[in-house]
């Protein structure tokens, strides 16, 4: 059973826009390290949108490879069309990964049946798979109502985990862990862990943030695990400057993160996101500060 603090490992680039395989393996370990409980890869966070399935393959058994067997991987399969996510998850499937992310896809809209025939077409092209269904909101997903997913999920028993992550996520978490669907083995948290503590409170049992505050998110899990709410409240508070800066740069602002950490010095994205300039990196600065002196 997957549960606790899954973060979504980026995909780094070198200055020419090429795969930075060397910078990929130090940001592993260091979630490794830092004591995350399984690993994500590829997801938006991976900017899985803009590799080739040849880079994507290559990525995933690059995250196999260095994963081994100490930790569960679920692999990113997120795709516009049936087809494409079958291709992604045989490449998954080829490095040992069965447990897979698919996002409900916002080209269908909120067309209930046309999304469950979609789920149907993967689980049967994918027979082997436990399916993470991945809730994320307009316009990256489709995000869809609590009730849609519930539906959608009760209908597929390849379906045993649910990401939500449309806002306020809480209330549809809530609804998702009382559906009383039997196979439905947990819900996730996702959101960059923005609302992680409300999540867990509902019922969550886990999140997927991006990989640049895990030492922390894991320190925040197992005070919340310890019933240590008060030190998981305190951690909470520490990681939202970062997280509100978060959701603006996006990737940008997790590859920033991770250098001026000293995990991984590259620094290219190819989503097209907002530049950090002067101003934003000094605030990021004393941000990326105050953490390392209160986790030291």
């Amino acid at each position: 059973m997957l549960k606790g603090i899954f973060p979504v490992i980026p995909t780094l680039f070198t200055d020419d826009n090429a795969l930075d395989l060397e910078a990929q393996r130090q940001v592993i370990r260091f979630a490794l390290n830092a004591g995350a409980h399984g690993l994500v890869f590829p997801g938006v966070a991976s900017e899985y949108n803009f590799l080739t399935p040849a880079e994507r393959g290559e990525l995933i058994a690059l995250v196999a490879d260095e994963v081994g067997d100490r930790v569960p991987i679920v692999g990113g399969a997120s795709a516009p069309t049936p087809e494409e996510v079958i291709v992604a998850g045989q490449q998954a499937a080829a490095s040992g990964i069965n447990h897979l992310m698919i996002m409900a896809p916002g080209g269908l809209g909120k067309d209930l049946d046309a999304h469950q025939s979609f789920f149907s077409k993967v689980s049967t092209g994918l027979p082997n798979a436990e399916i993470i269904l991945q809730n994320a909101p307009s316009p990256i997903g489709a995000g869809l109502e609590a009730g849609a997913i519930a539906a959608i999920a009760a209908g597929n028993s390849a379906i045993t985990y649910v990401k939500e992550e449309t806002l306020p996520s809480g209330p549809a978490i809530t609804k998702l862990a009382r559906a009383g669907i039997p196979h439905l083995k947990a819900v996730f948290g996702g959101g960059g862990a923005r609302y992680i503590i409300d999540e867990l409170d509902r019922g969550a049992l886990g999140a997927m943030p991006a990989v640049e505050l895990t030492d922390l998110h894991v320190a925040l899990w197992n005070a919340y695990a310890d019933d240590d709410h008060s030190k998981a409240r305190d951690l909470y508070r520490l990681s939202l400057p970062l997280l509100v800066s978060q959701a603006v740069y996006r990737m940008r602002l997790t590859k920033y993160v991770l250098m001026k950490r000293g995990i991984a010095d590259a620094l290219s994205v190819r989503a097209p996101l907002p530049e950090l300039d002067d101003y934003t990196k000094r605030d990021l600065d004393q941000m990326i500060i105050d953490l390392e002196s209160a986790l030291s």
